[in-house]
């Protein structure tokens, strides 16, 4: 299904599950703009005639056996893709390849360009809300500013990015943990602000809230716990350790003495930290063998 191997200078790499809607409008209006770019489809088992689509808008397809996740599909085109240069964008429309040009212009300059979602974009109150809150606890887990934290839409060097394959989930948080392992390996990340689409065909998102809410949340403070374990241990080492000694000071004014709840905060405190320190430690050794 994929054409004889050549170089070439860059690779949009699209993701898909069922948007047979979508994507051949999408492959359509990239191949228009950029005729020299190769168009890697990658279909994660889709049900509908999404991989037919694909391969009749003229992308190069490599299909999954079934249904695996978002993360897998990008794992599989970054193991496959050809350019040295690498997009990765949405096939539902959402993205407009227009902007293409926008991350390429910065690619001499930064490891990764990402297109960060201006609030013009077309997208859910409840998910701007949820990203703007990781977006946040990942600036202060990387202490740098990350812009938006899911986006989708990216560049990046081949060479560079499968450093890190092994380090991809399988499912929607893939930009969660790239964006975390560039900035903690000290690679440099730039954003440029975009305007996305309401995505094509279904009306709603994959995403659900309350159910996918909760599995953003774990894996946001995985990953944290992953790629800085100190910045998440040491404010609940300290946590414990004022409350102890607040209950200390509290407990010797009533009762002029030291008790055993105090005891077990401090305890708790040291071991807390102790715990951060030994994981920081195997965090770095995790990073030698990077470039």
């Amino acid at each position: 299904m994929r054409e004889e191997r050549k170089a070439v200078e860059v690779t949009v790499l699209l993701p898909a599950y069922n948007e047979e809607q979508s994507i051949g409008s999408t492959i359509a209006e990239i191949k228009k703009r950029y005729p020299d770019f190769e168009i890697l489809v990658i279909d994660d088992g889709s049900t509908d005639n999404t991989l037919q689509a694909a391969m009749e808008a003229g992308a190069n397809v490599w299909p999954h056996p079934y249904n695996i996740g978002n993360g897998a599909a990008v794992k599989t085109g970054l193991r496959l893709a050809r350019g040295e240069w690498i997009i990765l964008m949405d096939a539902d429309g959402q993205h407009n390849p227009a902007d293409i040009e926008r991350l390429l212009e910065h690619r001499d300059r930064y490891d990764m360009v990402v297109g960060a979602r201006s609030r013009k974009s077309e997208t859910a109150m409840h998910r701007d809300i949820a990203n703007w809150l990781y977006s946040r606890l990942a600036s202060y887990v990387t202490k740098f500013k990350v812009e938006d934290l899911t986006s989708g839409f990216r560049l990046v060097r081949n060479s560079t990015v499968r450093q890190f394959i092994y380090l991809l989930p399988n499912t929607f948080s893939y930009p969660t943990t790239l964006t975390m392992a560039y900035l903690r390996s000290g690679r440099s990340v730039r954003y440029v602000p975009i305007h996305t689409r309401r995505r094509k065909g279904k009306s709603k998102s994959k995403i659900r809230l309350f159910r996918d809410g909760v599995r953003f949340f774990l894996i946001i403070t995985k990953i944290s716990t992953l790629f800085a374990p100190l910045r998440i241990f040491l404010p609940i080492s300290l946590l414990f350790f004022f409350t102890g000694l607040g209950y200390y000071m509290y407990t010797f004014m009533i009762q002029s003495r030291f008790t055993n709840m105090s005891a077990l905060l401090f305890n708790s405190a040291v071991i807390i930290f102790m715990i951060g320190l030994v994981s920081e430690q195997i965090s770095q050794m995790r990073y030698d063998g990077v470039e």
